[in-house]
């Protein structure tokens, strides 16, 4: 059944506890959904991009960039591949003093129904590549899978840090999906605190594994849905997509934490997340995206390991939020799942 022919549906998200009302008849042809053309690109001033000596993410220029946290290789010099460093412009500080009981800092100070807590967290920048116009999709699958384990590595580091709870690592690419750097780089933001959404997807997960005695993204039907796949992973359009072409890879095997990846199952999801940036892109004409890690807390407990399941959510830049759904929280989506993964199942990529 085309997108022409379907009746307005609305679904329910068991991940995230969300609905969605899918509204073919709002959009043209899902085939011909495209992101904005984008203006030329002004010439470059240095012709030689390697390195840009105006970007402090290029190598050669690390002395303009705020403090460096690691390198990968360990060792390396200018020859380095991937670099995490401190955000500059930080939204909470690793300054801010944590009193050894925490009474200070965990404890709200409630007034008049605000809730407050000090500003402390982490705010770090990882460097997807020394050179200035090679972005993610660019690289091999061994070359992501080398970010990838970057953002592994700094996890685990945040994780002997008591007060954290709740690491959030995500992308954006291009202007309108939040990037103001065009060198190609993604963040890491460590929270004392655990997000609603957080929250609200692993008691969405253990209401169906409570109901049903599985973990909903084990047992997540890709029967139409399914997109493309690798050894340890899938790459599916959700069955309640929020967003138009919004596109999950999970795990294969059950896994709670993101930092549990191994370096064969990286290179492994390296090579998917690449398959699946190049199809979003030819399909729709190289749009800003947004990509999101969800992952469970740090102290996530036994209890909880058999339904909490990570996965990465991405996001192109299709659409815009309205009224009703600022006023709701339920989305409207003009392109229908199952469209959407015919779709992107069918983009070749020139080899």
């Amino acid at each position: 059944m085309t997108s022409a022919n379907r009746n307005p549906e609305i679904r329910k998200d068991a991940v995230n506890n969300r609905t969605v009302i899918l509204s073919p008849a709002r959009s043209r042809r899902p085939s011909d959904f495209k992101s904005k053309p984008k203006p030329e690109p002004e010439p470059e001033t240095n012709p030689n991009p390697h390195p840009n000596p105006t970007c402090p993410f290029c190598a050669g220029n690390e002395h303009q960039c705020a403090p460096e946290i690691f390198r990968s290789p360990e060792y390396s010099t200018s020859d380095w591949k991937v670099r995490v460093i401190e955000n500059l412009y930080p939204a909470l500080s690793r300054d801010v003093e944590v009193k050894s009981d925490d009474v200070d800092y965990r404890h709200a100070d409630v007034v008049s129904g605000e809730v407050r807590l000090g500003g402390f967290g982490f705010h770090d920048v990882v460097i997807e590549s020394p050179v200035h116009s090679v972005h993610l999709p660019d690289l091999a699958p061994d070359g992501i899978a080398g970010v990838l384990l970057a953002y592994k590595k700094r996890i685990e580091q945040l994780c002997g840090i008591a007060s954290i709870s709740y690491v959030q690592v995500f992308k954006n690419h291009g202007a309108s999906a939040g990037a103001s750097m065009s060198h190609s780089h993604s963040q890491i933001l460590a929270l004392p605190v655990i997000p609603p959404t957080a929250s609200t997807r692993l008691n969405s997960m253990k209401e169906y594994h409570n109901q049903t005695g599985k973990c909903v993204l084990c047992n997540i039907n890709t029967k139409e849905l399914l997109i493309d796949e690798s050894n340890h992973f899938i790459s599916i359009s959700p069955f309640a997509s929020t967003f138009p072409f919004e596109t999950w890879i999970v795990p294969r095997y059950h896994s709670s934490h993101f930092h549990e990846l191994g370096e064969d199952k990286a290179i492994d999801l390296g090579g998917l997340l690449k398959l699946t940036l190049q199809k979003l892109s030819i399909q729709l004409n190289d749009p800003p995206y947004n990509y999101m890690i969800h992952t469970s807390p740090l102290q996530v407990t036994s209890s909880q390991l058999p339904y909490a399941h990570w996965y990465i959510q991405i996001v192109p830049q299709l659409s815009t939020i309205g009224g009703f759904e600022m006023g709701t929280g339920c989305y409207i989506n003009p392109v229908v799942p199952e469209d959407a993964a015919k779709i992107l199942r069918e983009v070749k990529i020139p080899t």
